[in-house]
C-alpha cells in the first residue's frame, strides 16, 4: 500500500472490503487463512502478486 500510495479507505474502496477489515489485514502478522476471492481483490486493487502481499513462515516445533 505505501508503495502505491494507497490508504486503507482508498483500498476498501478498490475492493469493496469494510476499512476495518483492511485495516486488520495490515496489523496481523498471522493469519488462519484468506479467502480467495480476498486474495484475488486485493491483488487486484494493488495490481500486485499474491507472493507480495505475503510469506511462507514454518510453524515453530511443538515441545
Amino acid at each position: 500500500m505505501a508503495e502505491r500510495n494507497i490508504s486503507n479507505k482508498e483500498l476498501a474502496r478498490l475492493t469493496g472490503m469494510n476499512p476495518n477489515s483492511i485495516s486488520r489485514l495490515r496489523v496481523r502478522r498471522y493469519l488462519n487463512r484468506i479467502d480467495g476471492d480476498t486474495l484475488n481483490a486485493l491483488c487486484k486493487a494493488l495490481k500486485c502478486e499474491p507472493g507480495e502481499l505475503m510469506a511462507y513462515e514454518e510453524d515453530e516445533a511443538e515441545s
